[in-house]
């Protein structure tokens, strides 16, 4: 069991979110206890809820700061090229993915339907859709047919991605290729399309 200290607000709720982190990166969604996490913390049950009304809002909470960090790592520089920028934020997604299978799994698989956790991975999307359009030279049409494209694209990541940490029947280098693959074939329509 932890030990209880005093700490401020913020730190707490931080320690309550690397907490249930850690547990929901090593089990399945439905194995993860809130009684675990209080216990760990040093907490009673009643404080953590204090925090988080229900094990949905812990996990909602831990996925959008996963969210924002890998947003901070996946910026997108316009002198650099393209394929290389996103090359290096797949890379980072893919360590993400790995490093916490479980919390992917639930939020893609068993919290599919659950609507506070899909506006997290859609405003995730969103925004990663809309740097990688920004450091494009598309406009008008061809943009727009770039962004359904990128749209499209994200989509796919996510769905392989998630197949991928359930069953790993192939490698991680095959999986990086086919995502890398995908978005050329997406984008390089577009810019065909840009040319006639």
């Amino acid at each position: 069991m932890g030990t209880r200290r005093r700490l401020m607000p913020d730190e707490r709720r931080g320690e309550l979110l690397d907490i249930g982190a850690r547990l929901f990166a090593s089990h399945p969604y439905d194995e993860v206890r809130m009684e675990q996490v209080a216990e760990l913390a040093g907490v009673s049950r009643a404080n953590l809820y204090r925090y988080f009304a229900s094990k949905r809002d812990l996990f909602a909470a831990i996925y959008r700061r996963a969210a924002d960090e890998l947003l901070e790592t996946a910026t997108v520089d316009p002198a650099e090229p393209l394929v290389d920028q996103v090359s290096a934020g797949l890379d980072a997604h893919l360590d993400h993915f790995v490093a916490n299978r479980q919390t992917v799994l639930a939020a893609n698989r068993t919290l599919s339907g659950d609507p506070m956790i899909q506006a997290i991975i859609a405003d995730e999307m969103a925004q990663l859709r809309q740097r990688i359009l920004d450091s494009s030279e598309l406009t008008g049409l061809h943009r727009e047919a770039a962004s359904a494209a990128l749209h499209a694209w994200l989509v796919f990541v996510r769905a392989i991605c998630v197949e991928w940490l359930a069953n790993e029947t192939f490698s991680r280098d095959e999986l990086r290729n086919i995502c890398i693959g995908a978005l050329l074939g997406a984008l390089g329509a577009t810019a065909e399309a840009e040319r006639d």
